[in-house]
């Protein structure tokens, strides 16, 4: 196990009616004036809104502005005039109200109000952040754990680049979880944000670092309850019971707490951050065809973490069949396990080709060399991965 040092700053406010019960006192500690930012219009269709705007009214003197409109992979654009109507109305604080592209949006917006240059130049590590605005969440769709996290992604669509940025200064200071939103979310994004979620469990789990049981432990436990919950609530969308599950362990499996200790991999989500500031694909989506295709790749160079997660979670006998084809079967049944839910199993199935493959690979590399660490991978490395997602 390597050194570390863990710190998480965000109230986790998880449960029924908690906007109604907790909202009002949590954001009035501060500030008055608000900018809600949020997506489309399915927080008016479900009445999610009106819940909110009640309670932020009952603060005294209160002042909402609203920025809506916020889009999957949110756009540098985007956060640029969220930053611009912050500096117009004097906001104090951000209520996000959504899943991870608007959360993440948000962050992007918090950190950018204090920057008077070009905000790309915080996402791409060129600028320090010390300090932010304070902002709250609403969760309404359990994926990317940004609900609990510093990280944010956010996509230059002019250059057709992608990147993540992480800081402690953009944890929000809490995060309303209630199921019951997440209820409207549609079978597809549904499934999106399952994939993400186990996803973000397998970039930590095959990590390069030894000694590590209790962190292995715990995304076994992570993943093995969504493979059990999730077939369900794809069937039952409005169930209570197999939302919370689903909404804890996304939150779970993105709040650092896997990460304590080992060296972690994330050459799958270069590669698909690649892939969709290219061609604008679902990151759920994304991640369901790379994945796979990764580890059927790295099984054949360095195969045991993989086969371990084939036997402890999937359940496939190592008595059987040896430790590399173990892997192989692993990443199998990753696949048909997601294609069951409906998730896609090729970029054809978004109409992408090979004819920018080139560009792609470029986008997957924003630093060095090599990307992960569980096995590093070159660019010919990825381009193999790539040519066979196809």
């Amino acid at each position: 196990m390597e050194n570390f040092q863990y710190e998480n700053p965000t109230r986790i406010i998880f449960g029924k009616n908690q906007v109604q019960d907790s909202l009002k006192k949590e954001v009035e500690a501060y500030g008055k004036r608000i900018l809600l930012v949020y997506g489309g219009g399915s927080i008016k269709k479900n009445g999610l809104y009106d819940v909110i705007l009640e309670q932020l009214h009952q603060i005294e003197d209160v002042k909402i502005v609203e920025f809506y409109g916020v889009e999957s992979n949110p756009r540098l654009s985007t956060v640029q005039k969220g930053i611009d109507m912050i500096k117009e109305h004097q906001i104090e604080f951000i209520l996000a109200i959504g899943g991870g592209s608007v959360i993440d949006a948000a962050k992007a917006m918090s950190v950018g109000t204090y920057h008077d240059g070009d905000v790309w130049d915080i996402v791409t590590g060129k600028v320090d952040v010390t300090s932010s605005l304070p902002v709250g969440i609403v969760l309404t769709m359990a994926a990317t754990g940004s609900e609990m996290n510093g990280n944010f992604v956010i996509t230059n669509w002019e250059q057709k680049d992608k990147r993540t940025f992480s800081s402690i200064h953009t944890y929000p200071k809490f995060s309303i979880l209630d199921p019951q939103n997440t209820f409207s979310v549609p079978k597809e994004q549904t499934v999106y944000g399952i994939v993400d979620s186990m996803s973000h469990v397998f970039e930590q789990y095959f990590h390069s670092s030894k000694n590590a049981p209790v962190q292995e432990l715990f995304g076994e436990s992570i993943l093995k309850t969504t493979i059990d919950v999730a077939p369900k609530l794809i069937e039952e969308l409005e169930s209570y019971e197999y939302r919370e599950v689903v909404m804890l362990n996304a939150t779970l499996a993105l709040n650092k707490i896997l990460t304590m200790g080992v060296k972690t991999d994330w050459a799958s989500h270069m590669i698909e951050h690649g892939v969709s500031a290219v061609h604008d694909i679902p990151h759920g989506g994304g991640m369901a065809i790379i994945f796979p295709h990764w580890m059927e790749y790295v099984s054949e160079t360095r195969p045991e973490k993989i086969a371990q997660l084939g036997v402890n979670v999937f359940g496939l006998n190592p008595d059987e069949i040896g430790t590399k084809q173990l892997a192989k079967e692993t990443a199998k049944r990753v696949r048909s396990f997601w294609n069951s839910l409906g998730a896609p199993s090729r970029l054809s199935d978004y109409e992408i080709d090979d004819k920018e493959v080139d560009l792609i690979i470029e986008r997957s590399f924003i630093s060095g060399e090599t990307i992960g660490n569980y096995v590093p991978l070159n660019k010919e490395d990825v381009r193999y991965i790539l040519q066979r997602a196809l």
